[in-house]
């Protein structure tokens, strides 16, 4: 049996604390021990929705766990997760794993020294539609990408490359990983964007080569009018449409000289947040690297970084 807790259970970690108490229901051995939140009333409701005990401060339950869920503003990440390594803890962290590559550094020579699993939260890498979009793919020579969303007013403490555009820097670079020879770098980048509702950047579009001569365009926003969530992968002969919110892929190929033929493809829908804390939970016990590490977490966050200090340059 898994004991474990929830730091913070605003928008999205009461998310994650609803999943783990499905989980004890369904697998038997995970167990949501309790909720952390500053917010005494906020931590109270989600309590006595999943029936776990209340924690104001989060080392409070540092005894009471194995692992857990860090669902806090990035800024508070990097101190919340050493806390936790040192407690012996495993941990799912939210994207971005920290606030600066030094601190993400930090946190992943802890967690090795200590024998510790620490997960970063990408979930559209348990999006089913990904994964078979990656089993589609052939020698991509262009990825375009689209992330924007209405102004909601989370996630505001940081540019939109770090709420938004860094998932899909991660997807990029899942799919352009090679078995043998790893993920190409970055050749050249070019970058555009602007603050407009906040004090961030909340607007980017990204333009990057990598080493191998793949291009990806991605765009991300969250002052658009619209919510939408969308990958292009442009090969020979074919491109791929992928469409993260509604589960669907569409494929364009060339028949003949001149005509293009096209197919939906049809998916098995699934939660991708619940298939992401499910994997969380079966690392702790097996003791294998999650499919999204603090490595991993740690690279797409430079690369974010980096088109954030290009664009207010």
């Amino acid at each position: 049996m898994i004991n474990v807790g929830v730091i913070g259970v605003g928008y999205l970690g009461q998310h994650h604390a609803r999943i783990y108490s499905e989980l004890g229901s369904e697998l038997g051995s995970v167990r949501l021990v309790g909720i952390v939140d500053t917010d005494r009333n906020r931590a109270v409701e989600i309590s006595d929705k999943y029936g776990c005990e209340v924690y104001s401060d989060y080392r409070d339950i540092l005894g009471s766990v194995d692992a857990l869920s860090i669902v806090t503003p990035t800024t508070m990440h990097y101190q919340t997760a050493l806390d936790c390594i040192k407690a012996g803890k495993d941990i799912l962290i939210e994207k971005p794993i920290t606030a600066t590559v030094e601190e993400a550094d930090r946190l992943i020579d802890a967690a090795d020294k200590a024998g510790i699993i620490i997960q970063v939260g990408h979930l559209e890498r348990f999006n089913p539609v990904f994964l078979a979009a990656r089993s589609l793919m052939d020698k991509p020579v262009f990825i375009e990408t689209e992330r924007l969303s209405p102004f909601l007013g989370r996630g505001i403490d940081v540019d939109i490359t770090l709420d938004l555009m860094i998932h899909d820097i991660d997807i990029i670079r899942a799919l352009l990983k090679g078995s043998d020879s790893g993920i190409p770098d970055v050749k050249d980048m070019k970058v555009t964007g602007a603050k407009v509702l906040t004090d961030n950047i909340d607007i980017a579009m990204a333009w990057l080569e990598f080493s191998n001569g793949v291009q990806a365009l991605m765009k991300a926003s969250r002052v658009s009018f619209e919510k939408s969530r969308k990958l292009k992968i442009f090969q020979k002969d074919s491109y791929l449409l992928v469409d993260y919110q509604n589960m669907e892929i569409k494929r364009f190929c060339k028949k003949g000289s001149n005509e293009i033929i096209q197919e939906t493809i049809n998916i098995e829908k699934k939660e991708p947040l619940k298939e992401e804390i499910k994997d969380f939970a079966e690392c702790v016990v097996s003791r294998r690297r999650p499919v999204v590490s603090a490595t991993e977490g740690r690279d797409a966050l430079k690369i974010a970084l980096q088109i954030g200090e290009k664009i207010k340059k």
